[in-house]
């Protein structure tokens, strides 16, 4: 199970073609480095530092009711030249809800968070919401979740996924939230280093 959570197997992504979930660029090794859930104080600043120190652009999907009570840190994000995306309200999960109100926390969130990338929270949508979405927005899934967020995992664990299943085009999900937050201050930099040594360059998605 683990397996089809880290790396999305082609079936699944078969079932989302309007989605993207990897971007590969010819003669370049590239990655593009994501994080989801936020903006918080507690982490958000964190993350952009360490990427300022190795001169990294990233994408953010924010959750909206955090771009809400943290507008700063939404501006914080763009200064620093990196894109940001929407990931709901209220970190919804589309199988869970009815289409209507899907689109209506989307939209609401939106008010905080001016971008045309989309990501749906854990990767869950309905058929019918990724078509209404795909009029709107650039749905954006990942090559690879590092499951930062696992109390089950190590860092070491963490930055293991990373090793073992980035590769070139991979979209790489962390997150920057309390949940994560102490596998993300080990791994994330360990991460970098190593997808650096790999030759990778990083780029941020375009809005």
């Amino acid at each position: 199970m683990a397996r089809l959570i880290e790396q999305p197997p082609l079936f699944y992504r078969l079932l989302f073609p309007e989605a993207i979930w990897r971007v590969r660029r010819n003669r370049r090794k590239v990655v593009y480095l994501t994080f989801d859930d936020g903006p918080i104080p507690e982490v958000t600043p964190w993350v952009l530092d360490l990427l300022d120190t190795y001169n990294i652009k990233a994408t953010f999907f924010m959750v909206g009711d955090n771009a809400r009570r943290n507008p700063g840190l939404v501006e914080e994000v763009r200064r620093r030249g990196h894109s940001i995306g929407n990931h709901t309200m209220h970190h919804l999960q589309g199988f869970k809800v009815r289409s209507m109100k899907y689109m209506r926390d989307i939209t609401e969130a939106a008010a905080y968070i001016d971008s045309n990338l989309f990501r749906p929270p854990h990767g869950l949508l309905r058929w019918e919401q990724a078509r209404a979405i795909k009029k709107h927005y650039n749905i954006v899934m990942y090559d690879l979740v590092t499951r930062d967020y696992s109390k089950r995992l190590s860092w070491e664990a963490v930055f293991g996924n990373v090793k073992k299943y980035a590769r070139d085009g991979s979209i790489i999900v962390f997150h920057d939230s309390l949940k994560a937050e102490a596998n993300l201050r080990k791994a994330l930099p360990a991460s970098i280093e190593w997808l650096k040594e790999q030759g990778y360059e990083f780029l941020a998605l375009p809005m």
